[in-house]
């Protein structure tokens, strides 16, 4: 019997001869790295990426210990989107095949919640959801959590980027304390790990292997011998690479700003970030360019200290930095979560001394051909909408992917980070839905309520 067979852990025989009927024949890494534990009721931390089969290890782990006889929730899986509840649902559905008799009950934002409270009064096993939905049917008392036993945060990451922390907290707070609680995210920022702490008992936390090799940065080097040769050689590399996110450092305020225009002025998605604007400039600026809806950031090193971003494609340094230490923090905000990252630095002949101060090899590399610059540039892959209505109104994160997702709306995968403030709302949405996501929100009503929305730009 091999260690990657289901067969060799503690599951129900039911479990394991459907897995073989699915065609489940051997464990994905995740799975053999976390079943074991949560089979033995221990608290999980997995981080694995989407389609690495980590549904199936804690879907598995709850099937293991429900008791079917009893018709109280007993597990609940907290998604980011209706979409990703759906699609788990369907799943622990099919590793239960057989098992009869276990109900699974989907509640999300943007389906009507009359049928949801007649689902609710005639009982369930597992309740997989979307933290403000769940949270509303508490609010209103149609859901009670007492008898639950295994809490599940499925792509935890995403659910707080949507804005979901307050939600997930208060569900929390309703489930017993003495409870299995599994968490699974593709990365693990200090959010996810500030969670961990405080909700978890001793986790087990374990890494499904990337399959690709070992993050390393790519460094180029370009001389350029005056500020338009700058400029040129800017355009030419994000006009090559089309990232989705550059972030452009510049040694002065004036730079940092010149730069930022120039590049509008070319037609780029751009925008600047310094000690000279106000709080609310900054915390836009920050808040498009880490939803995507803008594709480059251009700021000084000190502006840039609170962007915390792990999926950067590229860096540059339109100027060099006058530290060592400085430069290596600059292109260490690229090839981050064990992607590739890439650096590139344009210099000239009194900036060799600074090049040699950062103890590696460098040679002159060529840039791309002029041609380039004849090629269209890419629309930013999110658009960020701002609503006149924030924390003080009572608004939350679940109100707004109700309300864009519901009957007529766009899909819930196709909304982005969403950032709640004391007054305003911002939700960043595909840029191809923009239209539609615009209209939902301007003819429907959010908490009952019209809101004034727009977009951010």
């Amino acid at each position: 019997m091999s260690e990657s067979d289901f067969s060799s852990l503690n599951l129900a025989s039911s479990l394991v001869k459907n897995l073989s009927t699915l065609g489940y024949d051997a464990m994905t890494p995740i799975q053999a790295l976390s079943l074991p534990a949560i089979i033995k009721g221990k608290d999980v931390i997995g981080q694995g990426k989407t389609g690495s089969g980590k549904t199936a290890a804690f879907g598995l782990g709850l099937l293991n210990k429900l008791d079917v006889k009893s018709y109280k929730v007993q597990s609940i899986v907290l998604c980011p989107t209706r979409e990703l509840a759906d699609q788990v649902a369907s799943e622990i559905r099919k590793l239960a095949r057989a098992v009869h008799n276990i109900k699974v009950l989907t509640l999300c934002g943007g389906a009507p919640f009359g049928p949801q409270i007649g689902s609710l009064a005639h009982g369930a096993h597992i309740v997989v959801g979307t933290p403000g939905r769940i949270e509303e049917h508490l609010r209103k008392r149609t859901l009670k959590l007492d008898h639950v036993d295994t809490l599940v945060l499925d792509e935890a990451d995403r659910m707080l980027d949507m804005g979901f922390q307050d939600a997930i907290d208060d569900i929390i707070e309703k489930i017993p304390s003495n409870r299995q609680t599994l968490l699974f995210s593709a990365t693990y920022p200090q959010e996810i790990e500030a969670i961990a702490q405080r909700v978890m008992k001793s986790p087990v936390t374990v890494n499904a292997p990337e399959v690709h090799e070992e993050s390393t940065i790519k460094q180029y080097f370009y001389q350029t011998n005056s500020d338009d040769e700058r400029m040129s050689a800017l355009r030419l590399l994000l006009a090559k690479h089309k990232p989705e996110s550059t972030l452009v450092f510049c040694n002065t305020k004036r730079d940092t700003q010149d730069v930022a225009d120039e590049l509008v002025y070319y037609g780029f998605y751009a925008l600047a970030i310094h000690g000279d604007l106000d709080q609310r400039e900054r915390d836009q600026a920050l808040i498009r360019f880490s939803n995507k809806s803008v594709s480059v950031l251009v700021a000084t090193d000190v502006a840039a200290r609170g962007l915390d971003i792990d999926s950067l494609d590229l860096v540059i340094n339109f100027n060099i930095a006058h530290d060592p230490e400085v430069h290596v923090h600059r292109i260490g905000r690229t090839g981050r979560a064990g992607r590739r990252g890439m650096a590139a630095s344009f210099y000239n002949d009194r900036e060799i001394r600074k090049l040699d101060e950062l103890n590696i090899e460098i040679t002159a590399d060529e840039l791309p051909a002029d041609t380039l610059l004849d090629r269209p540039i890419n629309k930013p892959v999110m658009t960020t909408l701002k609503i006149d209505g924030g924390k003080k109104q009572k608004l939350r994160p679940g109100d707004i992917v109700g309300g864009l997702t519901g009957k007529g709306g766009i899909p819930g995968d196709q909304i982005g980070k969403i950032t709640m403030a004391s007054n305003w709302s911002y939700v960043a949405v595909a840029s191809n839905l923009v239209k539609p996501a615009l209209k939902k929100i301007q003819q429907d009503k959010l908490k009952g309520r019209n809101f004034r929305v727009r977009i951010l730009s």
